[in-house]
């Protein structure tokens, strides 16, 4: 009997530190996964930084469903021209998933939208993400 426990004991302290273990290896993989997300983000600000005499046109960019296109999600963002002069737009599109965290950040240019109409584009993710994942507009300027 003794034996049988010593066994069992073991074989539980083996499986409590191969957790703990794989509990280290999951937090250290997020933690990663986070920190790349974080630079992808930065370097998507700093696009938009680059884009001189841009005005705010969030209110002008519309984002649509998410689809999968490979292994990248994309999504079709709109931009829809009010002024009376043709406008190219710079968008920065956060991909997210269903809890609202962020996974991923792109930019993309929309050019030679003509006043009154509306033209389209297709943001790609950088990378493939898992889930259920929405696409929204964080900054769009246009100049």
């Amino acid at each position: 009997m003794r034996r049988t426990t010593g066994v069992v004991l073991s074989l539980a302290a083996t499986a409590v530190l191969a957790l703990t273990g794989c509990d280290a290896v999951s937090e250290k993989a997020g933690d990663v996964v986070s920190s790349a997300t974080a630079a992808v983000a930065s370097a998507a600000q700093e696009k938009m930084d680059e884009v001189k005499d841009g005005v705010n046109a969030t209110a002008d960019v519309k984002a649509g469903e998410t689809s999968t296109d490979g292994d990248r999600t994309v999504a079709q963002i709109t931009a829809t021209n009010p002024k009376d002069k043709n406008a190219d737009y710079t968008i920065m599109v956060n991909f997210r998933d269903d809890g609202g965290n962020l996974l991923d950040s792109v930019v993309l240019n929309i050019d030679g939208v003509e006043p009154g109409t509306a033209k389209s584009g297709t943001a790609r993710s950088n990378r493939t993400l898992s889930g259920t994942t929405t696409a929204e507009i964080a900054q769009a300027l246009r100049h």
